[in-house]
């Protein structure tokens, strides 16, 4: 392929026209396509979530590609994409046989491995269930929640009142609700709402086998939405299941009963998979942070009340806070962060003024992450600025694939992973603010915001 051709097909790549360079190269005959040619055109493909029509031109190579490891683990990031979690990790087995110690070959092949086993032992579950609901096998989920178990189950506050509790449901309404859902609502949920119909529990906690985005033990929610269509966080409410799955994206296999504390990249389920539409469904977690991935949490929705936990539950982490306290006053910054703090002269001791920002970070959460918080948010910025200062010729794509060398995976200063739609939902929020702009692909802060950033930085 001429080189003239090469930098052309890079210009459009950093400038995110992955369209152009796919009809670009698909003008190319089968005489001139060469290996090269074929590993741009799939990763064009993939950069467009075309992941199948990517394998398929990947396929095209892959006797030539047997010993590279950029072919394997562009390969492994499609297939990881697909969910195809197996062979998803076989080949970023390979590309770290080929390419050992490559950070991002090694945390999707952990993450790959991972999803692989639980992929697994859902299949199985699932199977399970569906076999025993076929035999007519009875499902707890009818016991009525006792007096005493109520009586300090709800928070009692005006943002709960205001947000999610609506007047106790008629028979009428349930009717209704459940027609314009399309799902049978289970009883125990039922009877819960006629105690107090949605709300904030004093337990927010939920013990979890896998990890999630928001921790490894365990999953939090914000509230409980209640039956009706008045409140925001009701059922058929302005941010209830119908909006979430809409707007948001999540699977169409039940009705979101929960909201979580990360402003919507998260929500729990009733999922009616197995049970069908009029059955006793199973709840479970969505992780939009995840590529919407499913986690288990109970068999009904009885169990998940009764399984709810008080933040105490996790105290144990006040070791995990104390070592993030330690790594963002004491790591070392990764190569990168160093280099683009050298480069500062708007604001004194930069490198105080970030490790004090994440220090607050490490206090408020307990770990340190970023996600889609205020003080998250700060860090972004922070980031963004550094980078375009030193780059200022920086396009979305090439700051998306810098990002995780800053901090991300950061070394000693650095989180050991990240959620990449935390980054894109930040930048386009910025951009919808008018705060980031766009001109010929380069994007960069307005001189007004760059200002604002810089002053942020100054008072930390």
């Amino acid at each position: 392929m001429k080189q003239n051709l090469i930098d052309q097909l890079n210009e459009w790549h950093e400038s995110d026209e992955h369209q152009r360079i796919i009809d670009s190269l698909l003008t190319i005959s089968d005489e001139e396509q060469d290996y090269d040619s074929i590993s741009l055109l799939a990763r064009a493909y993939t950069n467009m979530g075309l992941y199948e029509e990517a394998l398929y031109h990947f396929d095209k190579i892959s006797e030539a590609g047997k010993q590279d490891s950029l072919w394997h683990y562009r390969v492994g990031f499609a297939l990881y994409y697909l969910k195809r979690y197996e062979e998803s990790a076989q080949a970023f087995s390979r590309a770290d046989q080929l390419d050992p110690g490559d950070q991002y070959t090694e945390y999707f092949l952990t993450r790959s491995s991972q999803k692989a086993e639980k992929q697994k032992r859902e299949k199985l579950r699932l199977s399970k269930k569906k076999a025993s609901m076929a035999r007519g096998e009875s499902v707890n989920g009818k016991v009525l929640f006792s007096d005493m178990f109520l009586a300090d189950f709800w928070e009692d506050s005006e943002y709960a009142r205001e947000s999610y509790q609506s007047e106790l449901p008629t028979d009428e309404l349930i009717d209704s609700i459940e027609k314009e859902l399309g799902y049978k609502l289970p009883s125990s949920y039922i009877d819960l709402m006629k105690q107090r119909n949605g709300g904030v529990p004093n337990n927010t906690n939920f013990p979890t086998k896998d990890p999630t985005s928001w921790a490894e033990d365990h999953i939090a929610i914000s509230g409980i939405m209640g039956i009706g269509r008045k409140k925001s966080y009701s059922l058929c409410g302005d941010l209830g299941s119908q909006f979430m799955i809409d707007e948001w994206g999540y699977p169409d296999i039940g009705v979101v009963i929960c909201d979580c504390p990360s402003a919507g990249h998260d929500v729990v389920m009733l999922d009616y998979r197995a049970c069908g539409i009029d059955g006793e469904p199973e709840v479970v977690h969505v992780d939009q942070e995840d590529d919407y991935e499913i986690t288990f949490l109970a068999d009904n929705f009885e169990e998940f009340i009764k399984g709810l936990v008080n933040d105490e539950e996790y105290d144990a982490s006040e070791e995990d806070k104390e070592e993030a306290l330690d790594k963002v006053a004491h790591g070392k910054f990764s190569p990168l962060l160093e280099e683009l703090c050298s480069r500062v002269t708007e604001v004194d001791q930069v490198e105080q003024k970030i490790r004090t920002i994440c220090t607050q970070i490490c206090e408020e959460k307990g770990n340190f992450s970023f996600q889609a918080d205020k003080l998250s948010y700060l860090m972004y910025d922070v980031q963004f600025w550094l980078y375009t200062k030193s780059y200022p010729d920086t396009s979305r794509d090439q700051y998306v694939a810098a990002y995780p060398k800053i901090i991300a995976f950061g070394g000693e200063f650095g989180q050991g992973g990240y959620a990449p739609s935390f980054i894109t939902d930040w930048l386009d929020v910025r951009k919808k603010e008018g705060r980031i702009i766009q001109d010929h692909g380069i994007i960069r802060f307005t001189d007004s915001y760059s200002e604002e950033v810089i002053n942020k930085l100054e008072i930390a």
